[in-house]
């Protein structure tokens, strides 16, 4: 057994020194290293091997295994460099590398966050699937109102009639769902992914992204929130920027009002983008109805508040002055590699 073992050494040895690229190597590891091959050979033929001669046959064996696993690892790493060296074509042009970004969206949207943060503002999240009580009626939207109507929201089919599912319209929701389990004061923001069933144009999309806001305390003013749009509105779009507060109608707020800023394509003209106004909307806001305080178990007699909501991709339209908001999600490199 022992001369066995020498010579498949030898021939090992022999066979190295005819190793010259990869295709002489494999034929050294089939030859020695596969499950058939001279080293499986003398394992097998141990079990032959007297009991008390075993330790010493085997000892002599494992060492030969050992010795060539390890030689062909040194090999193949020898001739593997060697044959990467060979691919290389130094007249070939050099391979460009592109640097990844965050979408245009997301970044306004990632700015708006900041900003509300910086001011003291916290976020909250909710579920995206919701139903008709948090979505329309704790926020004092009655029964007829034309929001519910299936022209205007996705409703879902379930097994709850009592209380219809639905893709949320607003991030309003996350509002009552905080008013309802936290005491004010509160001072939060909601941003996230809504949806409406309305046309697809250079200015909609059934598929968009909000930010709402909402401030809960005593003796909350429309004062406090004209200024916290007016210090927002400066961060966002410049000292300089114009804008203006509209009358407006909400269910859930009381007074109401509307935020525009200055067409960024017209300059105040007029165009296609703001209708011929020279104004873009860019959000809506107002002080919380009693009602809504009331619904979410708020004395609406001792605490007041304000709200407003934001439409993400109205405000990235303004900052990057692309002029159709469907370019975002269009996912033209040429548009969205600008940024």
């Amino acid at each position: 057994m022992l001369d066995k073992i020498k010579n498949a050494k030898n021939e090992f040895n022999n066979y190295i020194k005819q190793v010259k690229d990869k295709n002489t190597l494999e034929e050294l590891r089939l030859k020695f290293l596969v499950k058939k091959g001279t080293i499986q050979q003398l394992l097998d033929e141990l079990k032959n091997v007297p009991v008390e001669q075993k330790p010493l046959f085997g000892k002599e064996l494992n060492l030969f295994r050992k010795y060539a696993e390890e030689t062909f690892e040194n090999l193949k790493v020898q001739f593997a460099d060697k044959q990467e060296v060979n691919k290389i074509d130094i007249t070939l042009a050099g391979r460009t590398g592109y640097k990844g970004a965050f979408h245009p969206v997301r970044q306004i949207f990632s700015e708006m966050i900041s900003i509300f943060t910086d001011m003291g503002f916290e976020v909250a999240e909710g579920p995206q699937i919701e139903d008709e009580f948090h979505n329309f009626d704790a926020l004092n939207f009655q029964s007829d109102h034309p929001a519910r109507d299936m022209q205007d929201t996705f409703f879902i089919k379930s097994y709850r009639d009592d209380n219809k599912l639905l893709l949320r319209t607003h991030t309003s929701p996350v509002q009552i769902r905080i008013m309802q389990t936290k005491p004010p004061p509160i001072r939060c923001i909601m941003p996230g992914r809504v949806y409406r069933n309305e046309a697809i144009s250079a200015r909609s999309l059934a598929e968009f992204h909000q930010i709402e806001g909402l401030y809960v305390d005593r003796s909350v003013s429309f004062a406090e929130l004209k200024a916290t749009m007016i210090v927002f509105a400066k961060k966002m779009y410049g000292a300089n920027s114009e804008f203006r507060f509209r009358p407006s109608y909400f269910p859930f707020t009381e007074p109401s009002a509307e935020i525009d800023i200055s067409c960024f394509l017209c300059k105040g003209a007029g165009c296609k983008i703001c209708k011929g106004t020279g104004w873009l909307e860019i959000a809506g806001c107002g002080i919380v109805h009693p009602n809504v305080l009331n619904n979410c178990g708020i004395d609406s007699e001792e605490y007041s508040g304000y709200a407003f909501g934001f439409g993400i991709e109205r405000v990235a339209l303004l900052r990057t002055g692309i002029t159709d908001i469907r370019y975002f999600y269009e996912n033209d490199v040429r548009i969205l590699q600008q940024f």
